[in-house]
C-alpha cells in the first residue's frame, strides 16, 4: 500500500487562505491536494474533477463551497440576519441554517400579490429515533403554538415542524435544546440523523445499535460552536460524551484530522453534501441499510457477543430529473472490523469523502459516485490509509427482511412497546390529542421509525387495554389482516423513496433496484 502523498500547487493571492481542504498557514499562497497513488491507477484528487496537469489556477469549487468557507464555521451571515425586520434570511444564511437544522419555505398558499410569504421548517435530530419522554411534549406544544399544528415524522428517524417564522425562530430552537433535543446536523453538509432499529428489544444487539448509534452521532457533530451562540447565546450546554467518541475524535494517527481547527473532521469546508448512516442487527432491515452512505451490521460470536460489524458503503438514492449521470445506488460490501474500531474506520470513510468527494457539482457530490467511479477496492485501499489498518473480509450475515413494527410486542424485560401506524407520518388532529394524553399519563419515551410511524415504549401489561381503546377511538389501532397496506403503504421503502422523493413526473423505468433483501433484487 502506498501512502498519501502531498501534491504542492502555486495558487494566486485571492486563494492563499485555501489550502485544498485545508486553511494554510498565514501568509502562505500554496495549495495542497491530498492525493493517493495506487498501481495501475491515476492520482485522486481532493475535488474529483478530471484530472489534468498541475496549474496555477485553484480546483473548481460549487457557490455553497465558497459560502460556506466564508461562514466562521457556520455563523455569518446567518447571525446577522436573524437580528433584521425582514421576514426571511439572505441567501448565504439559506445555505447556513441548514447545517442548524431549518429551511426557509415560502407558503403559497399565504402569498399577496408578488410578495413571498416566508417561514421555516425545522427537523430535529434522534439517533435510533429516540424521543424522550420530556421532548416530546415540548414539541407537540411548539407545533401548536409556533408551527401549523401538526408533527411531521421523518424516514430518518426525525421529527419536522412546519411554519414556523424568522421571529420565533430562536425561541423554538432554544426549547428544543433545553429538553433534551437538538437540531444541529439535522440538514446540510454534514452527517445527517444515524439511523438504527427503533424497536427497544433488550437484546444485547439491538442495545448496541441503539447505543452505537448515540456515539457516531456524536463523534460526527460539528464542534465549532456556533449552533448554541446564535440559538441560545453561547449557553454552554453539556452532555456526557463517552471518552471513547472523545478519543476517537481527537485521534489523528492517519492524518484525519484538521490539527488546531475547531472543527477537527470538518475543517472548515464541512463535507462536499449530505452524509447518512445506518445501523442494524443481522436480518432486521427496518432501516433501509444498502441505501445509506455507510451501512453498519452488528457482528455477534457463537455465544452472543458482540465482536464487530460489517460495512457498506456507497448506497444513496437521489438523482436529479433529466440528467442520466446521476442514479441511485446500493451500497458495496466494504468488510467487517472488530468492535473496538468502529468509530475509527467511520471517521476514516468520512475523512475519505471529505477529502476526494467532488466540490464543484454538487449533483454529483454524495459518496456514491466516489465509490462508483473508483471501484470497491480501490475505495477500500484509501478508506485503509486514514484507518492505519487492513479492513477485514466480510462476515457472513442471514438475509434481510422488513420489520414494521406495528401493534403490540415484548420488549424483552417485563415491559410491552406499541408501534403506532402514522399515516403519511403526519400527526395532527384528534389523533395528536390522544397521543399527547396517552403520552404524558404514562410518561411514555417515543421512537420514530423509518417508516414514518412512531413506537410508544416501556409500557407495563396492565396499561395495554387502556391505551389500546384510548388508541382505537381515533383510528391509531388497525388490523394488519383487514388493511394489509398498513403493514407499508408502498410494500418496500425503497421503491416509494425511488418514486416520490425523486420527484420525476410519469418516469416509471424498466427496473427498479430494492434493498429489501440482503445482496439487493431487481424489481422488473
Amino acid at each position: 500500500m502506498n501512502s498519501l502523498k502531498e501534491m504542492t500547487l502555486g495558487v494566486s493571492a485571492p486563494f492563499a487562505a485555501f489550502d485544498g481542504l485545508r486553511v494554510s498557514a498565514a501568509g502562505q499562497q500554496r495549495a495542497t491536494v491530498r492525493g493517493v497513488s495506487l498501481p495501475g491507477s491515476l492520482d485522486v484528487r481532493a475535488v474529483a474533477t478530471p484530472v489534468k496537469p498541475p496549474t496555477t489556477m485553484p480546483p473548481k469549487r460549487s457557490k455553497v463551497e465558497i459560502i460556506k468557507q466564508n461562514s466562521d464555521f457556520l455563523r455569518h451571515p446567518l447571525k446577522e440576519d436573524l437580528t433584521t425586520d425582514a421576514p426571511n434570511v439572505s441567501e448565504d444564511a439559506v445555505q447556513l441554517i441548514k447545517f442548524h437544522g431549518s429551511y426557509q419555505q415560502d407558503n403559497r398558499e399565504l402569498r399577496g400579490p408578488g410578495k413571498k410569504a416566508y417561514q421555516f421548517m425545522l427537523r430535529t435530530k434522534n439517533p435510533s429515533g429516540i424521543v424522550p419522554n420530556r421532548l416530546y411534549l415540548v414539541m407537540d406544544e411548539l407545533a401548536d403554538k409556533y408551527g401549523i399544528g401538526t408533527l411531521r415524522l421523518t424516514t430518518r428517524q426525525t421529527f419536522q415542524l412546519h411554519g414556523v417564522l424568522k421571529t420565533d425562530l430562536k425561541t423554538v430552537m432554544s426549547s428544543i435544546i433545553h429538553n433534551l433535543g437538538s437540531t444541529l446536523g439535522a440538514c446540510g453538509d454534514v452527517n445527517r440523523n444515524v439511523l438504527a432499529p427503533a424497536a427497544p428489544f433488550k437484546t444485547t444487539e439491538y442495545m448496541h445499535a441503539t447505543e452505537l448509534s448515540t456515539k457516531i452521532a456524536s463523534l460526527l457533530a460539528p464542534q465549532a460552536g456556533a449552533y448554541y451562540d446564535i440559538w441560545v447565546d453561547g449557553e454552554k450546554i453539556t452532555q456526557d460524551e463517552p471518552e471513547d467518541v472523545t478519543l476517537a475524535r481527537n485521534d489523528n494517527s492517519h492524518g484525519t484530522n484538521f490539527e488546531d481547527s475547531p472543527e477537527p473532521i470538518y475543517g472548515i469546508q464541512f463535507l462536499p453534501r449530505k452524509f447518512k448512516i445506518a445501523i442494524t442487527v443481522p436480518g432486521d432491515n427496518s432501516v433501509d441499510v444498502l441505501t445509506n452512505d455507510i451501512g453498519i451490521v452488528v457482528v455477534s460470536d457463537e455465544h452472543g457477543e458482540v465482536e464487530g460489524y460489517n460495512l457498506y458503503v456507497g448506497g444513496g438514492m437521489g438523482r436529479t430529473h433529466r440528467n442520466e449521470a446521476t442514479f441511485p445506488r446500493l451500497a458495496d460490501q466494504l468488510g467487517f472490523v472488530s468492535k473496538d474500531d468502529i468509530l475509527y474506520v467511520v471517521k476514516a470513510i468520512v475523512a475519505t469523502q471529505r477529502d476526494y468527494g467532488r466540490r464543484d457539482d454538487r449533483r454529483m457530490s454524495r459518496m456514491k459516485y466516489v465509490v462508483e467511479e473508483w471501484g470497491i477496492d480501490k475505495f477500500r485501499t484509501v478508506v485503509e490509509q486514514y484507518f492505519g489498518k487492513k479492513i477485514q473480509p466480510f462476515k457472513d450475515i442471514p438475509e434481510f427482511k422488513f420489520q414494521s413494527y406495528l401493534g403490540w410486542h415484548e420488549q424483552g424485560d417485563g415491559h410491552l412497546f406499541f408501534g403506532v401506524h402514522v399515516e403519511n407520518g403526519r400527526i395532527k388532529g384528534e389523533a395528536k390529542k390522544v397521543l399527547r394524553e396517552v403520552i404524558e399519563k404514562y410518561s411514555l419515551n417515543v421512537r420514530i421509525t423509518p417508516n414514518q410511524n412512531m413506537i410508544l415504549c416501556d409500557v407495563r401489561p396492565s396499561w395495554r387495554p387502556r391505551i389500546t381503546k384510548a388508541l382505537a377511538a381515533v383510528g391509531l389501532v388497525v388490523s394488519h389482516e383487514s388493511h394489509p397496506s398498513t403493514e407499508s403503504r408502498f410494500g418496500c421503502l425503497y421503491l416509494y423513496r425511488y418514486f416520490f422523493c425523486n420527484m420525476v413526473p410519469g418516469f416509471v423505468p424498466k427496473r427498479t433496484l430494492c434493498s429489501c433483501s440482503h445482496q439487493g433484487t431487481w424489481i422488473h
